[in-house]
């Protein structure tokens, strides 16, 4: 295999440090929206207390999507900087 010269290297270069960038990105996303979920719902659970339980079992099950979706970020980014 030949070594890459000039533009192509440097578009490696940039596409590696897009990929090095992904999972910093995914995280603060994840870590954003999970705060958005638990603020809203301890801001439904101090309205209507009885309603705890509802709420606490569909934030749990959102936050999980959520981590879910920022593990395969997380995943297709580090597949892409080591391809």
């Amino acid at each position: 295999m030949l070594p890459l010269q000039g533009e192509e290297q440097a578009a490696m270069d940039i596409a590696k440090f897009g990929a090095a960038i992904g999972p910093g990105i995914a995280a603060i996303g994840a870590g954003l929206g999970i705060g958005k979920i638990g603020a809203a719902a301890n801001e439904g659970i101090a309205r209507q207390p009885e309603a705890a339980k509802d709420i606490s079992g569909g934030s749990l099950i959102l936050a999980a999507f959520i981590e879910g979706v920022a593990l395969f970020a997380v995943v297709v980014s580090l597949l892409v900087a080591l391809g």
